[in-house]
């Protein structure tokens, strides 16, 4: 079964709920106009009950039965208020009942003793009629009346207002129907207009976005999160993009030279030595080859959130003492002085084989631009609350306008000279992301000619958690 709209669904409760509460104020109306008619009917009744009280006290306070039975016709007789009347003298003896109730006799007196005025509807030949039933003391005697009057403009207007209510009332439904229904395809038109452009976004077009929308309110917000949720996205598909195209970029490279070594090798027959020399080459483009698509993998897990590191106390001077003795031997081969200044008990939060690979790459970066006879240092200071690692050189530097692009991926200064050192623009980006999981900074200082000056600093911890004992 089909799922009715959201805008369907919302005019249905509108329509349930103005239902109700059209009924609840038709209800409520018709019984206000009910009890204000009754009031008026039994202030009237409570008029004549007045009226009577002071007849009676008009008369003679010695009357007899008959004497008052000849003055209350004579008075009442010809009167409209007499048309639905009779009176009991204290001893009940009936001094008076119009000709109405003589022909329709109805109980309208209770049997037993009561003190407050009684009031009671009584239909009468198909009419209703509105009676009160009183006590009253005049000249020392106390009377029972009883007095009625029609209903029929009572019944009337009710009836009319019943008959107002129930014409008006379906048209109002109707009414009440449309517009709720008009107001909700309203509300609803931006969601209608965000699910047509979004319906239309696709991976060639992610740089459309949703209209915006100055409405102020939840729609508003979604319309903002969603724009925001396909800039991500967005940003995210291009990283993709260029980082596969530059994957492909850099893996064709070595791959045409191991294929074109293997096809000059095999095109005619060589002596021993050639054929080692191209074996050589074949070897170190697969080692580059090995190198850049381990690079690839490292870069892979850290977007996918897989590169887990494991973070525990640690001395970064140790970590640096490991790198120092590995690369003294790299420093003689190229004939490069290599310096070391490393400040002792730097303890951080961090992964020790992460950090050591942080420190290579950025001396691997050091010593692969250095030309010999230079120099590169490596140093460890605490610079208040962080350590600073400090990889200076003395290369060629690297241009101002350059420096910021350095550590993006694939990125290279001289595409041709890295490419000679085995350099696919990697090393930095990798350096870079292993610092943003150690909330630290990297930051690069370099002028032509005068070698260039990497700094990281990663935030101190004041004592190393210790580690748990075996039991």
């Amino acid at each position: 079964m089909k799922k009715l709209s959201i805008g369907v669904r919302l005019t249905i409760w509108y329509l349930a709920i103005f239902a109700v509460a059209q009924v609840a104020f038709g209800a409520g109306m018709w019984f206000l106009l009910r009890h204000h008619l009754y009031d008026l009917v039994d202030d009237d009744l409570e008029g004549q009950i007045e009226d009577l009280r002071n007849f009676m006290e008009a008369q003679k306070k010695d009357a007899s039965v008959a004497k008052l039975q000849e003055e209350v016709a004579e008075a009442y007789l010809l009167e409209h208020s007499g048309d639905y009347f009779e009176l009991y003298a204290e001893n009940g003896a009936l001094l008076y009942r119009s000709t109405f109730l003589q022909n329709h006799p109805i109980t309208l007196i209770p049997s037993g003793q009561f003190k407050k005025p009684i009031f009671r509807d009584r239909r009468i030949t198909g009419r209703l009629f509105r009676f009160t039933v009183q006590r009253l003391a005049a000249n020392g005697h106390t009377y029972t009346a009883a007095t009625g009057i029609p209903m029929d403009d009572v019944v009337e207007t009710l009836g009319i207002f019943r008959n107002y209510l129930l014409m008006f009332g379906p048209l109002l439904f109707l009414v009440a129907a449309a517009g709720g229904y008009w107001l909700s395809r309203r509300a609803l038109s931006p969601v209608d207009a965000l699910v047509r452009t979004a319906h239309d976004i696709s991976g060639v077009n992610l740089d459309s976005r949703l209209p915006k929308l100055n409405t102020g309110d939840e729609l508003q917000r979604l319309s903002d999160t969603l724009n925001e949720m396909l800039d991500r996205i967005e940003n995210a598909f291009l990283r993709i993009t260029q980082f596969t195209a530059d994957a492909s970029h850099e893996l064709r490279t070595p791959i045409s030279l191991i294929r074109t070594e293997a096809e000059l090798a095999l095109r005619r027959s060589r002596g021993e030595s050639e054929y080692k020399e191209s074996l050589r080459n074949i070897l170190l483009e697969a080692e580059r080859t090995t190198a850049l698509v381990e690079q690839l993998l490292s870069l892979a897990r850290a977007d996918s959130g897989r590169e887990a590191l494991h973070v525990q106390s640690m001395n970064l001077a140790e970590t640096l003492h490991q790198v120092e003795e590995s690369w003294q031997q790299v420093a003689q081969i190229r004939n490069l002085k290599f310096a070391v200044n490393i400040a002792p008990d730097s303890f951080v939060l961090g992964d020790a084989s992460a950090l050591h690979r942080l420190a290579d790459l950025l001396l691997d970066n050091a010593f692969k631009y250095t030309p010999s006879p230079g120099s590169v240092l490596l140093s460890l200071e605490t610079n208040g609350a962080n350590a600073l690692i400090v990889v200076q050189d003395s290369g060629p530097g690297i241009p101002r306008e350059e420096q910021s692009k350095i550590f993006e991926r694939f990125y290279r200064i001289d595409k041709a000279r890295g490419r000679q050192h085995g350099g696919a623009g990697l090393g930095l980006a990798i350096a870079k992301w292993i610092v943003a999981q150690h909330s630290g900074s990297i930051s690069v200082e370099s002028e032509l000619g005068r070698g260039s000056i990497f700094r990281v600093e990663l935030p101190l911890i004041s004592v190393p958690a210790q580690k748990p004992t075996l039991a």
